[in-house]
Formats: C-alpha cells, structure tokens, sequence
C-alpha cells in the first residue's frame, strides 16, 4: 500500500455510476483511506446510520435527489466536511456547490492525484482550524470560542463546517481590522479564486447575523475585504 496519509480517515463515497465508484474505493484505499461506497443519497444516509466517517465525496448529477440536495440537508444535522464531484464547470454551478454546504469542488474529468490532495487539505482544515484568540467574542446573540472553533446562539450550538469554522477564527484573529480575501483564504486554506471566500462569508452571515441583507458584525470593506465586528 502507497500510504500518503498517516491516519486512517474513513470515506463515503456517493456515485450512481458503478464504474467510477469502484474505481475511486480501490484507488483512494491504495492511498491509505478507509472508503465505503454508497450509489445514491438514500443509501449514503443508510451508511451513515452504521458509521461515523471523516469525509464525502458526493456526486452532483445522481438520480433522484441530486448531490446539492443531499449536501444541503446533511448541513442541518451534520458538520461532516464534504467535497462535491460535478461535469459542470460554470462558475455559477460551483458557487451553487459552494451554497449547498459542501467545504470543496472538483471539476470532471479529474486527476485522481488531486482528488487526494483536495480530500488531504479539507481534512487537515477540519483538524486544525486556523489560530485565534483565546477569549470568546460576542456577536450579538452569538458566542464564538476561537480555540474550540465552536459557534453558539443563546447558548445553543450552531453547526459549522470545517470551512466556515476555519474562515470565522480567521478574521477572529484580527477583530476589527479589514482582511484580504487573499489572506482569508491562506489563513482558512481556502481557495481564493472566484467568490469561494464570498460564498463562505455569506454562509457565516445566515448563522451569525440577525439580518444577513444587513450585516453588523462581518462587514465587507471594499477594496479590502471582511471584517469582523464583535460587540465591545
């Protein structure tokens, strides 16, 4: 086995189409993963009932319910980072990937090589979010604790994905100051092309802000970027 990985991560993949799904199962494990497979959403949230796993690979074109949808509603019971495999290549079909709650896209055709570095970056973002203050900031009715990368509203728990996790401690790092969307995205290994950092931000937005149209506390600086703004 040509192990590229130190620990054993246990993958789900999800794909109608046979071929590729055995594929990816036999090269991902040659690559040190532990992979199941599952051929459409309904069978994925079966194998998720039996095992805890690390990361999905999700296709977005499955009959039936489609990889966004089932992206979309995993994010209101999961934090599970997942990374989405989609033929459409259109900005607007990635920022909608983005949307649904996935932490990463990967354009078909793909390398199998990049898939295992995409799969390696989101795993190292969710294990080791990006370092921040060690006091809690308040947001309004939110509570963010940097060192946990935990979010709560009125004490209650607010589900963050490895992605929107690492992009929060990010700009906890400098409250108060404008941060580059370039910085944004090396500090929360994050991609900066395109409206990924936007697409996040807005995401944070709907968790933190009271009015997400109207944000008072991650605010965009033109020609700058984002800034976080905690109550004093």
């Amino acid at each position: 086995m040509t192990g590229s990985v130190e620990v054993q991560h246990h993958l789900l993949v999800v794909d109608d189409d046979r071929r590729l799904r055995d594929l990816l199962r036999r090269y991902l494990t040659e690559h040190g993963f532990r992979v199941t497979t599952a051929s459409d959403a309904a069978a994925a949230r079966a194998q998720m009932r039996a095992f805890d796993f690390d990361l999905l690979v999700v296709d977005v074109m499955m009959p039936g319910e489609n990889g966004r949808d089932f992206s979309r509603g995993l994010r209101r019971e999961h934090e599970v980072p997942i990374l989405l495999l989609t033929a459409m290549g259109e900005i607007e079909d990635r920022v909608a990937g983005l949307e649904s709650g996935a932490d990463d896209y990967l354009v078909k055709p793909f390398e199998p090589r990049e898939l295992v570095l995409r799969i390696a970056a989101i795993l190292r973002r969710a294990r080791a979010p990006a370092p921040a203050p060690a006091a809690p900031l308040r947001l309004g009715a939110c509570l963010f604790d940097a060192v946990r990368a935990a979010l709560t509203r009125d004490g209650i728990p607010v589900r963050l994905t490895p992605a929107e996790a690492a992009l929060l401690a990010a700009l906890a790092r400098q409250p108060g100051s404008p941060v580059k969307r370039e910085v944004l995205a090396q500090q929360a290994r994050l991609r900066s092309r395109g409206r990924t950092i936007d697409v996040q931000v807005n995401r944070l937005r709907r968790k933190v802000e009271p009015d997400p149209k109207a944000p008072r506390y991650i605010r965009t600086v033109w020609g700058e970027g984002y800034m976080l703004v905690p109550d004093s």
